[in-house]
C-alpha cells in the first residue's frame, strides 16, 4: 500500500519545481543562505501541492484511465489505492504544503506573503484544469505552461528576487513546447488504439502539433538568445559571453524534437529528462558553463 501511496503523488514529476530555482540562479545569490533557505522551502511546498493535484487528478479520472493503454496502470485507475485513501493523501499534502509556506515566514521578511497565495492559485487553477478545462484544445496546454510561470513567480516571491521579462517569456514558451509535445503522444496513441485520453484529443492532429512544436522550438531558441545578448542582461550579469550557452538550449531543443517526431517519446517530458543522456549532456553543460560565467 505504501508504495501505491508514493505512485500516487508521484515524485518523479517534482523535477518540474526546479523551476522555483530559476530566479536564485540568474540572480547570482545562490550561494547566500538567506535566498537559499526560503527557496527550498518554496520548491518543497509546490512539489507536496502539485502531489495532492495529482491526486486529485487520478481521482476524477480514474475511469477514463482505466481505458487507457498506460494510465489504467496508475494506483486509483487500478485499485490498488481506493478513492478514500487517496483523498486522505491529497489533504495531507495540502496541509504540509501550507505548513511549508507558514514556515518560509519564520526564516525571512515580508517577502515570503505570496507564496501561500500562489499555492492557492495553482491549485484553484488545476483543479478547474482536471474538471474541465484540459477538455479544451490550445487551453489546456497554455494553462500547463502558466503552471511553470506560477513556479519562477513563487521563487521570486519568497527571494524577494525581481523577475525578469526574459525569465518569465522564456519558461513560458519552453512549458507550451513540452506540453504541444506530449499532446503529440496523446494523438498516437488515440491514432493507434482508437482510444482517447482526453475528449479534446480529435482537436489536434499530428500534422499541427508538428507544425506547432516546430514554432515553439524555435520561438523559445530565439527568445532566450535575445536574452544573452541584451544589454541590461550582460551588464547585470558582467558578462559579455552568456550566448555561448545558447548552444546547450539549441541542442536540447532539437534532441527533444528529434524525440517527439522521430523515436515518438514525448508521452512524459519527466522521463525523457531522467532518462536521456543526450539531453543530460545539455542540461548539465548549460549549468556549468552559466554558473562558471555568472560565479567564476
Amino acid at each position: 500500500m505504501s508504495r501505491d501511496i508514493i505512485r500516487l503523488i508521484r515524485p518523479h514529476q517534482w523535477l518540474k519545481n526546479a523551476f522555483v530555482f530559476t530566479p536564485l540562479f540568474f540572480s547570482r545569490h545562490a550561494t547566500e543562505w538567506c535566498y537559499v533557505a526560503p527557496t527550498v522551502l518554496a520548491f518543497l511546498a509546490f512539489c507536496l501541492a502539485a502531489s495532492g493535484v495529482y491526486c486529485f487528478n487520478d481521482i476524477h479520472d480514474a475511469e477514463a484511465d482505466r481505458l487507457h493503454p498506460v494510465k489504467r496502470r496508475r494506483p486509483v485507475a487500478s485499485g490498488a489505492v481506493g478513492k478514500p485513501a487517496a483523498y486522505a493523501t491529497m489533504g495531507l499534502a495540502w496541509l504540509i504544503a501550507f505548513a511549508l509556506t507558514a514556515t518560509a515566514r519564520f526564516i525571512g521578511d515580508s517577502r515570503q506573503e505570496g507564496l501561500a497565495c500562489t499555492l492557492i492559485l495553482y491549485i484553484v487553477m488545476n483543479i478547474a484544469y482536471c474538471v474541465k478545462l484540459k477538455q479544451t484544445a490550445l487551453l489546456d496546454v497554455f494553462m500547463i505552461a502558466t503552471g511553470f510561470v506560477m513556479r519562477i513567480v513563487a521563487g521570486g516571491l519568497v527571494t524577494g528576487i525581481a523577475l525578469s521579462h526574459w525569465i518569465v517569456l522564456t519558461t513560458f514558451l519552453l512549458a507550451l513546447f513540452l506540453a504541444l509535445a506530449k499532446r503529440r503522444d496523446d494523438v498516437a496513441v488515440f491514432e493507434a488504439s482508437g482510444v482517447k485520453s482526453r475528449t479534446n484529443v480529435d482537436r489536434y492532429n499530428t500534422s499541427f502539433l508538428a507544425a506547432a512544436i516546430a514554432v515553439l522550438g524555435s520561438i523559445t531558441v530565439v527568445c532566450y538568445i535575445l536574452y544573452t545578448v541584451s544589454a541590461d542582461v550582460q551588464q547585470r550579469m558582467g558578462s559579455r559571453y552568456l550566448y555561448v550557452t545558447s548552444v546547450f538550449v539549441l541542442a536540447g531543443i532539437l534532441r527533444y524534437m528529434q524525440l517527439t517526431m522521430v523515436d515518438h517519446r514525448s508521452g512524459s517530458p519527466t522521463n525523457v529528462l531522467i532518462h536521456d543522456r543526450f539531453i543530460h549532456v545539455c542540461i548539465v553543460g548549460w549549468i556549468a558553463v552559466f554558473t562558471f560565467i555568472l560565479y567564476a
